[in-house]
């Protein structure tokens, strides 16, 4: 466990995305369009100390991590207790 005092901590972040197309023509496409973070510190800690809890906190979050490091993502539906694609299908109704 490092042994760094940090007074005061604020996090901020923000995501900017954007959905363009139709639910109803199935055209609807969401985007990412980045993220932001900034931390707001008040520490009596060295700026090498500070930087390393910093650096620890970002290297274990979980969520920036699959951002800055994109992993697959396993996707399964199920329809009445059956598996469904929803690519294969096509608009009948």
């Amino acid at each position: 466990m490092m042994e760094t005092k940090i007074n005061k901590a604020r996090v901020f972040v923000t995501s900017k995305y954007k959905s363009e197309g139709s639910v109803l023509r199935e055209t609807v496409k969401a985007v990412g369009l980045g993220f932001s973070t900034r931390m707001e510190l008040e520490s009596s800690e060295s700026a090498n100390k500070v930087a390393a809890v910093v650096r620890n906190a970002e290297n274990g979050c979980y969520v920036m991590q699959c951002l800055l490091n994109p992993v697959a993502v396993e996707r399964t539906v199920r329809l009445n207790g059956m598996e469904l694609n929803p690519q294969e299908l096509f608009k009948k109704d």
